[in-house]
């Protein structure tokens, strides 16, 4: 059994490494891919002793050379394709972040087997396109995004529903009016009350942009029709998903926010070692300790994204990934001081009237379409 980690050194990468070290001592590591953190993926190349490895930024290539001695497969940026579509790999990780992991994901299917899924450009922008790559390549997917591991945790097994809420904890401004928080700093929007995470997550999950991405993802990931889904505040983040079926009674997932869980649900699954969970040292739901749990409808005030979202047609493929690129554009504007943070959902309502006809009928095609609306964005006078 072996495992390729596209984005090792992130926070997914680093943590599914120390997992797979401690309970799945079977697992090879087969590569590793890390975009420019050289000094970490030297350290994860000495310790987990990859077969292969690839860094997208290749100045750092003779670097990790002259830093490691063992016998290595260095592969560049133009062979990554070739050694995927020539190899074979049980498991696969995709935890890179943003538009990049979209250039592996052909590449990627042909390869693996099974594929655990944390990129959300993979399933938002290509979500059209996902099943069919997976069919073709008889590919099993595993989200491990954690309100879509709840849904996939407990969806197939459930009777019919009426209405499936991912919940949202409000970020840091929940308690806050939207007049309050629209002068709010940078370093005040990105310090999320429960998660650590990155600058572009923890500025989503405060305008509620995450949330919104997530239920695009479901809708692609499980053939739910948007209409069926919704999104609950639930500042605790302790119930991930909740399904309310149609027999009156409703199912919550509930698990303590960490990744661990996902993953290794994940490599569990995959293989068949499903008797084992006792042995893990993750923190479980104590019913004792009788935790309070609040839910709350969204308030258009507090975040008029969501109002916004539901005026749009998100049947559209090509207003799914424009949204998604005029909310990174109108993020990198805040983070670089040149809007403030309440005109965010503004730009990204004018980025939306531009109109572009690229096709995206291929994940080739999705990437072009990418950077042409970026360049109209960079150009435009709006």
């Amino acid at each position: 059994m072996n495992i390729n980690i596209f984005g090792s050194t992130g926070t997914i990468g680093t943590k599914t490494l120390k997992i797979i070290e401690k309970y799945y001592p079977f697992i090879t590591i087969n590569l590793l891919t890390a975009n420019s953190n050289y000094k970490k993926f030297i350290y994860q190349i000495k310790k987990y002793k990859p077969k292969a490895v690839f860094i997208k930024n290749e100045k750092y290539f003779n670097i990790l050379k002259k830093n490691i001695n063992y016998k290595l497969i260095y592969i560049s940026n133009n062979e990554i394709h070739d050694y995927l579509n020539s190899t074979k790999t049980n498991l696969t990780l995709l935890a890179i972040s943003g538009i990049d992991g979209l250039d592996y994901l052909d590449s990627i299917c042909k390869n693996t087997s099974n594929l655990g899924l944390v990129n959300k450009e993979s399933i938002v922008s290509a979500g059209h396109l996902l099943n069919s790559i997976l069919k073709k390549n008889k590919t099993n997917l595993f989200p491990l995004d954690s309100e879509h591991f709840s849904l996939f945790n407990s969806i197939n097994k459930l009777s019919e529903y009426n209405k499936i809420y991912l919940t949202a904890s409000g970020g840091p401004f929940l308690k806050s009016s939207y007049n309050v928080v629209k002068n709010a700093t940078f370093e005040k929007a990105t310090k999320h009350p429960k998660w650590k995470m990155g600058y572009k997550n923890s500025i989503d999950s405060a305008t509620l942009v995450n949330k919104i991405l997530e239920i695009i993802e479901a809708k692609y990931l499980f053939n739910i029709p948007l209409n069926k889904l919704d999104i609950l505040i639930h500042p605790e983040a302790l119930i991930h998903s909740v399904i309310e079926h149609n027999n009156f009674t409703s199912t919550f997932n509930y698990f303590y926010p960490d990744m661990a869980i996902p993953i290794i649900n994940f490599l569990n699954i995959v293989n068949k070692n499903n008797s084992h969970f006792e042995s893990f040292n993750i923190k479980k739901f104590n019913l004792k300790k009788n935790e309070t749990m609040n839910f709350l409808e969204v308030d258009n005030n507090k975040f008029p994204i969501y109002y916004y979202f539901r005026t749009l047609d998100f049947n559209s493929p090509k207003n799914i990934i424009k949204f998604n690129i005029s909310n990174q554009y109108a993020v990198d504007l805040f983070k670089d001081k040149k809007i403030i943070y309440g005109d965010i959902v503004k730009n990204i309502a004018k980025f939306m009237k531009i109109n572009i006809n690229s096709p995206v009928n291929s994940v080739e095609n999705v990437i072009n379409f990418h950077y042409d609306f970026k360049r109209l964005l960079l150009n435009s006078k709006i």
